[in-house]
């Protein structure tokens, strides 16, 4: 499949629907439609899945893909995930990024103290969210992704710097 700078995430098939081989398929695109557009997607091991009919579902999409035609072909893609060909999307605007792009960078306070790694950017439906691996905890913190939090939206640091309130990162109050 390329490298994987050559390829960004875009949906992941969470499940098989009915008996004629359609898929729930969750995008993770900005314009959840958009994941129809690009042509052929792609699975990390080079598989090729196009989709001939998409229609939108309670909380995903039902997907039909050309070539698989019954529910058992269907069950076998759960978990798939899905990648497009970087080239095929949408140019960038200035300061902005693909969340493909600045998994693993380095997460920062603005005092320039390294407060861990970013591993997910998870949208629970209030906006993204940035989910930092804290170094030395086992536990994640999740970061409103807003101007406020993130107040530089330089990305070509390597590094995403936060601002928090006071407080914020303190555990659960004391009895």
């Amino acid at each position: 499949m390329g490298t994987a700078r050559d390829f960004v995430l875009v949906g992941v098939i969470v499940g098989a629907h009915g008996i004629k081989g359609e898929v729930k398929l969750k995008s993770f695109t900005s314009d959840p439609l958009s994941i129809g557009r690009y042509g052929p997607l792609q699975s990390s091991s080079g598989k090729q899945f196009e989709i001939s009919k998409l229609k939108a579902a309670k909380d995903d999409f039902i997907a039909s893909f050309k070539n698989v035609n019954d529910r058992n072909e269907a069950e076998t893609l759960r978990g798939v995930e899905l990648f497009v060909a970087r080239e095929k999307l949408p140019k960038l605007k200035t300061h902005e990024a693909y969340a493909h792009d600045l998994m693993g960078l380095d997460v920062v306070l603005e005092n320039g103290s390294k407060l861990g790694k970013l591993v997910a950017m998870p949208n629970y439906g209030a906006g993204d969210l940035l989910e930092v691996a804290i170094d030395g905890k086992a536990e994640t913190v999740l970061i409103p992704f807003t101007s406020a939090f993130v107040p530089q939206e330089d990305f070509s640091t390597g590094r995403i710097v936060v601002n928090l309130p006071d407080g914020y990162l303190d555990e659960g109050e004391k009895e």
